[in-house]
């Protein structure tokens, strides 16, 4: 069924500028629902959770060991400025001197909800600057898809284990 401007001006007892200024509100709202309903439903058909596809190519045990996983303890967390992904991480990994890691992982945590935490990292990738910071090494997380939006989860192990403790 289709009606005329003309129809919807007389049945709403509008002028013609007030009836056309409305109308062509209610046809933006409508179609901004319509996109927002279309947008909803494109992410609901998308596969609830995905993972990357584990990598074919095989490591030999001695190159596996050259990765050195250690627990530390965060002391400290702040975000970086100018940075809306980076977090600054102050932990303890047992050997006396503070260790700094930078982690891009602002989006899923905030600063503060860390400090105390166990968490496990790499310490022995070489120095890498970022944003005027040096990051020595990296903490370990998972990350997967859920409706098409990444999700990260940092590993955090039981606060029982020491700063240091090396994983086998």
């Amino acid at each position: 069924m289709e009606i005329s401007r003309r129809e919807i001006r007389r049945y709403l007892g509008y002028g013609r500028q007030e009836a056309d200024e409305k109308v062509s509100k209610l046809i933006e709202e409508c179609v901004e629902e319509l996109e927002a309903a279309e947008a909803e439903a494109k992410k609901a058909a998308l596969p609830a959770i995905e993972v990357e596809p584990q990598l074919t190519e095989k490591v030999d045990f001695d190159t596996f060991c050259k990765s050195d996983f250690r627990a530390v303890k965060v002391k400290a967390c702040d975000a970086v400025k100018k940075s809306e992904k980076l977090l600054r991480f102050t932990l303890d990994d047992g050997t006396g001197v503070d260790r700094q890691i930078l982690s891009g992982i602002h989006k899923w945590y905030e600063p503060e909800d860390l400090v105390g935490k166990t968490l496990i990292a790499i310490v022995n990738l070489p120095p890498r600057k970022m944003m005027g910071l040096e990051s020595n090494g990296m903490l370990i997380s998972a990350v997967h898809t859920e409706h098409g939006e990444e999700c990260l989860h940092l590993i955090m192990v039981d606060d029982s284990i020491p700063a240091g403790a090396k994983l086998c």
